[in-house]
């Protein structure tokens, strides 16, 4: 009986990869050069939507980078566990996936969309958006998301 329930997760774990396969080729098949430019998001927009509470912030980073810095805002699930921890993110409001620079990001955004999110990734990356938010800039980001 043991085996029959092992071959059992097999067949359903790759009728599971199947599925998620043919999403991503539904989406690929309707990727437009639309599509192109909504998936991603410039700085200025993405702190706008996250100012008014319309956006979430992802770090997708790896946790020992994540240990090392930080942004003090926004939602920390690393690459790897955002498959299981999916229940943790608003669909109502749009993902903004964002790692150093874009790569992971995209990646992130990309299966977020086929698991039915709104998402775009942040095409400045980590790295333009804390060069941005210094001095006078993260002074006034914090006192509006403290609103």
């Amino acid at each position: 009986m043991r085996g029959w329930k092992s071959l059992f997760g097999v067949v359903v774990m790759a009728l599971g990869l199947q599925v998620q396969a043919l999403e991503l080729g539904s989406y690929l098949e309707r990727f437009s050069y639309e599509e192109r430019e909504e998936m991603k998001i410039k700085l200025a927009e993405a702190l706008a939507l996250y100012e008014a509470g319309e956006a979430e912030i992802l770090d997708i980073r790896f946790q020992e980078e994540w240990e090392v810095w930080h942004l003090g805002f926004g939602k920390h699930i690393p690459l790897s566990e955002l498959p299981k921890r999916l229940g943790e993110l608003d669909q109502k409001r749009l993902i903004i996936t964002v790692c150093p620079h874009y790569d992971r990001a995209l990646m992130a955004r990309l299966y977020l969309v086929t698991q039915g999110f709104r998402a775009r990734y942040l095409s400045d990356g980590m790295l333009g958006m804390v060069g941005y938010l210094r001095g006078g800039n993260a002074k006034e980001f914090l006192e509006e998301i403290k609103k």
